[in-house]
C-alpha cells in the first residue's frame, strides 16, 4: 500500500516512562494530516476496517490513512447487512474506540519490551475517514452525529444522498433525496466542524446517482452523478466527490473523473475499489495508479479487513475440523517464520502487555507483578 516516507521527529510524552518517544505527528490534527496527504501523494490509500484491532493491524503495517466502513460495522458489530440497521450514536462510538486505540497502540509500540530485548517501533497514528452513511436523519441528526465524529478525532466522513433508510451502493432498489436536502447536510457537517475548531475536517459527498432507481430529477445515470458531483461541489461544503459505480467497468469511471474536472480542474474524488466486484474476473482491473491520475484521491476497500479475516478464520476451522491441534500448530509456525512480520504472533506485545508493566512501574502502581518462571521459547 502507499505510504508515505517523510522523517519522524520524535518527542516525549507524560504517558511513555523517561527515555521512550513518540513521533511529534501524535500532536497533529489528522483531518491536517489527511490534507496534506491528499496535496502530496498521487493517492491515498485506507483499508477498511471495522474494529480498534483491524485498524491497529493496519497502522502496524503503515497504512497512509485508515476506512472505518459502514458495512464492515455492520457485519462486525450487528452481524446484519448495509440497511441503516445501526444508528449514528453506535457507529460514532466505534469510531471513537477506533482512534483512542491507535492512540494508545502508538504508546505499546513506542515501548517495545525492554525485558525481551525488543525495540520500540515508532509508529505514526493513520488518519481514521469514517461513513456517516445518509446522516441518519434530516440535517440536524447530520449536526448530531457530526458533533460526536469531530470530538472523537476522526479526519473526516462521507455522507451519501440516498432517501432513508438507505442501503449498500450494490444493493438494488436505491432512491435519492433532493440536491437540496443533500448539499443542506454537507453545509450541515462542514459548519458543526468548524464551530468545534476543526476547519481541516475533511467531508465527502458521495453520489449514489448512477444505480438509482428513483430520483427527483428527470436525468438519470451517470448523467445524473455528475450532475449532482457539479451542484455539491458547487456548494463549496464537501472536499472531495465519491460517486459510487455498479460494476467494475473502467469507462464510466474514467467518464465521470473527466466530466467532473471540465469544470472543478482541481477537485478531488474518492473511490470505493469495492469489496461487491469480482475484480479477479475483470480482465483490466483498473489501477489505483490509474485512478490517482484521473483525480481520485482517496481510495479504499470498503470490506478489506472482513473479508481477510473471514477467509483466514474460515481456513483455520477447516484444518482444525481435518487435523484437529496440528492445524493451529501450522498456523503458529507460519506466524512465527523468521522471514515474516506478523505483528499479532504475540498477543501480549500487540495489546501493550509490556508497557502497562513498564509505565505502571514508572507510575508507582502496585500488583503489577513479573512472570520470572516464563520460558521464552515456550511462550508468547
Amino acid at each position: 500500500m502507499a505510504t508515505t516516507g517523510r522523517a519522524k521527529t520524535l518527542t516525549e510524552t507524560a504517558l511513555l516512562p523517561p527515555g521512550f518517544t513518540v513521533p511529534a505527528s501524535r500532536w497533529t490534527d489528522p483531518a491536517t494530516r489527511l490534507r496534506e496527504l491528499l496535496d502530496d501523494e498521487p493517492y491515498v490509500f485506507a483499508p477498511g476496517i471495522y474494529d480498534p484491532h483491524g485498524a491497529q493491524i493496519a497502522m502496524y503495517h503503515r497504512a497512509a490513512a485508515i476506512y472505518f466502513s459502514g458495512y464492515s460495522f455492520a457485519i462486525g458489530h450487528l452481524g446484519t447487512t448495509d440497511m441503516d440497521l445501526y444508528s449514528g450514536p453506535e457507529i460514532a462510538d466505534g469510531a471513537r474506540r477506533t482512534v483512542s486505540a491507535l492512540r494508545k497502540f502508538q504508546l505499546t509500540m513506542a515501548t517495545g519490551d525492554p525485558e525481551k530485548g525488543v525495540a520500540p517501533t515508532h509508529l505514526e497514528i493513520p488518519p481514521v475517514v469514517v461513513d456517516m452513511d445518509g446522516g441518519y436523519g434530516n440535517l440536524f441528526n447530520v449536526q448530531r452525529v457530526a458533533e460526536l465524529y469531530v470530538n472523537a478525532g476522526v479526519a473526516g466522513a462521507h455522507i451519501e444522498d440516498q432517501v432513508l433508510p438507505k442501503r449498500c451502493g450494490h444493493i438494488a432498489g436505491k432512491a435519492l433525496i433532493s440536491a437540496d436536502e443533500m448539499v443542506g447536510k454537507l453545509r450541515m457537517a462542514r459548519a458543526v466542524a468548524e464551530d468545534l475548531g476543526r476547519d481541516d475536517f475533511v467531508v465527502i459527498a458521495r453520489t449514489d446517482a448512477v444505480s438509482a432507481v428513483d430520483a427527483p430529477e428527470k436525468t438519470r445515470g451517470l448523467d445524473l452523478a455528475v450532475e449532482r458531483a457539479l451542484r455539491y461541489l458547487d456548494s463549496g461544503a464537501p472536499d472531495l466527490v465519491w460517486c459510487e459505480f455498479p460494476n467494475s467497468d473502467r469507462e464510466p469511471t474514467e467518464r465521470f473523473a473527466d466530466q467532473v474536472r471540465r469544470r472543478f480542474p482541481d477537485a478531488k474524488l474518492a473511490f470505493n475499489w469495492s469489496s461487491s466486484f469480482k475484480w479477479f474476473n475483470d480482465p483490466s482491473p483498473i489501477s489505483f495508479a490509474e485512478l490517482g491520475e484521473l483525480g481520485y484521491k482517496f481510495l479504499f476497500i470498503t470490506l478489506a479487513a472482513q473479508h481477510a479475516m473471514g477467509y483466514a478464520f474460515s481456513k483455520l476451522l477447516q484444518g482444525l475440523s481435518e487435523e484437529q491441534e496440528s492445524a493451529y500448530i501450522a498456523l503458529q509456525r507460519k506466524e512465527w517464520a523468521a522471514d515474516d512480520d506478523i505483528p499479532t504472533k504475540s498477543h501480549h506485545l500487540f495489546t501493550g502487555v509490556p508497557y502497562h508493566q513498564v509505565l505502571g512501574q514508572t507510575m508507582g502502581a502496585s500488583r503489577l507483578g513479573t512472570f520470572d518462571g516464563e520460558v521464552a521459547e515456550k511462550a508468547v
